[in-house]
Order: C-alpha cells, then sequence, then structure tokens
C-alpha cells in the first residue's frame, strides 16, 4: 500500500500510467468496448466490477491532461441514428470529474466519430476494460506533464 494512491489503482495500471510519456493516450473503456480487438498493439488491464467514473476518477489523482491539446479527453460522439433516441448522462458525470482534476473542466472533453474513436484506440498505449453498462461510456484521455 501507497499513501495517497487511490485503492482502486492497481500495482499493474500503476506501473503502466508511470511508463506513459507526454502525449501518449489511453482509453477507459465501458462494458461493450471491444478491448482485446482494438488493444492487439496495446497493453490491455481488466477492471471488472468498476465502472467508468470511478476508474476515470482515480486515474486523475495521479494522470496529468494534456495542456498543449485543446480536447486532451475524447468522448465517442452519438451515431447519428441514436441521436435523440439515446441519453447520455455519463458525459456529464465525466465532465464533473475532469472539473475537479483539471481547471479546464468541460471544456477539456471533446467528440469524435465512433470509428475515428476506434482507429484512435488502436493507436493507444493502455486500454482499461472495465464494466460500465451505460452505453458510449468510452472516455481517451492524452497524457500531460507534471
Amino acid at each position: 500500500m501507497l499513501k495517497g494512491i487511490p485503492k482502486i489503482l492497481s500495482p499493474e495500471l500503476l506501473k503502466v500510467l508511470c511508463e506513459m510519456g507526454h502525449s501518449d493516450r489511453l482509453v477507459i473503456a465501458d462494458g461493450n468496448f471491444p478491448a482485446e480487438t482494438m488493444g492487439k498493439n496495446s497493453i490491455v488491464i481488466r477492471m471488472d466490477g468498476h465502472g467508468v467514473p470511478e476508474v476515470l476518477d482515480a486515474i486523475l489523482e495521479v494522470f496529468p491532461l494534456d495542456a498543449y491539446v485543446e480536447k486532451p479527453a475524447t468522448l465517442m460522439a452519438l451515431m447519428e441514428r441514436d441521436v435523440g433516441k439515446i441519453q447520455t448522462p455519463i458525459w456529464d458525470e465525466y465532465k464533473n470529474i475532469i472539473s475537479k482534476h483539471d481547471d479546464r473542466g468541460a471544456q477539456a472533453v471533446g467528440n469524435i466519430d465512433r470509428f475515428e474513436f476506434y482507429d484512435q484506440a488502436k493507436e493507444c498505449y493502455c486500454i482499461i476494460a472495465t464494466s460500465e453498462s451505460a452505453v458510449y461510456a468510452n472516455i481517451m484521455l492524452q497524457k500531460g506533464v507534471i
């Protein structure tokens, strides 16, 4: 055990977060995300039994968001067929969590198309697979400097 480190962060995840450099990215994925398929060239860490919000909050305790890009946190935008049909209240939760850890708050969060998100996820250093059941609950973070 270490002081000041959220207990949800495993030694494996802490090691990966430490290995990441400026501009490296990670995905915190919901339970529907194809983590193993997207993560063939990445480190995939399973955090079954946990939701994205609690993982996001814990990671942002130790992980600086990139101050050199406008939107260091990226969400998967709704597909056109889902607009007006699917609600994403979890996005507001993410913005509140990010506001606790980054002065830009909700302004640090952007959206990209689903397939662009998948393409970028394939290039990420790490994908964290959670049991989050909310749809469109994936978030990509770009690491900054301390």
